[in-house]
């Protein structure tokens, strides 16, 4: 069993918690991620380690309680514990030689590209970190991005914070305005990080991406999270879960990544249902 030891709301969606684990914690790196089980009738789902405490033991996981999983999760509160909690799995991501760097993160991706930002900061890249989102209220990490930044830009499709736009167009004027990168990382929803890709193209960046397909032993045995990259089949949970965005196939895995849609949507449903009934006769 593994301890919550922190719980914070981050938004109306997504929450963070710091859980007991110190040999993952001792272990981790960006990049990385673990396989939970909520309790003895879970599923096994992959959370990305959005930080780590070697000296307390601790790695933070950050979640977007979109499916019955997330939502049991939600369920538990400091001082409850965790099943199953497994890692590091996954390869780190190679960071080691890049002088400038820009890490762009769309919505719950900037949980990931968080990490990716703090190691390079740590390395002493300078690093533009570029976070997008809906909306000003569902903002998350603005301090902790801008602690390892050199220089951060939050843009939001409605404006609301001031500066409307999308990632793509924050990308751009950075490198028309002279930003000499050898290197992005990009990491959000697959539309968004397939428009960086083709975006780094027009300019010959490498642009490294964080991949996140439909994923059940996190060992490569199961071929669950099977894309193809440069022609070749590769497995995210051991051959990633980092790819170079130039040669990944994004056709093929958003439309794999739509697989189990209509099934964990009616798994969601039934488990709100569960909980509302729940609610009446407590």
């Amino acid at each position: 069993m593994f301890k919550i030891v922190e719980k914070r709301i981050l938004n109306d969606s997504m929450t963070l918690m710091a859980v007991e684990a110190p040999y993952i914690a001792k272990k981790a790196k960006a990049g990385q991620f673990i396989i939970l089980r909520v309790n003895e009738f879970g599923e096994r789902i992959p959370l990305t380690v959005a930080d780590y405490d070697r000296e307390k033991g601790t790695v933070t996981i950050i979640y977007q309680k979109v499916g019955k999983t997330t939502l049991m999760l939600d369920q538990l509160n400091e001082g409850d514990a965790i099943l199953d909690f497994i890692g590091p799995l996954g390869k780190a991501t190679e960071l080691e030689g890049y002088k400038n760097v820009a890490v762009v993160g769309g919505g719950a991706g900037c949980a990931i590209a968080y990490p990716q930002a703090k190691a390079l900061h740590g390395m002493g890249a300078k690093v533009d970190m570029i976070a997008g989102f809906r909306s000003k209220d569902i903002i998350i990490l603005e301090e902790e991005m801008k602690a390892v930044s050199d220089r951060l830009i939050i843009t939001t499709d409605d404006g609301s914070n001031g500066n409307k736009g999308f990632v793509t167009d924050a990308l751009r004027k950075c490198i028309e305005e002279g930003a000499k990168y050898d290197l992005v990382i990009a990491i959000g929803p697959l539309v968004m990080m397939r428009a960086i890709c083709n975006l780094t193209k027009e300019y010959n960046i490498k642009t490294l991406i964080s991949m996140n397909p439909i994923m059940i032993d996190g060992t490569g045995m199961c071929g669950g999270c099977r894309l193809t990259v440069g022609g070749k089949t590769k497995f995210a949970c051991v051959d990633g879960p980092d790819f170079d965005g130039h040669e990944v196939d994004f056709d093929e895995a958003i439309k794999r990544s739509k697989t189990y849609f209509d099934l964990e949507k009616e798994a969601t449903r039934e488990y709100n249902c569960r909980l509302m009934e729940g609610a009446k006769n407590a």
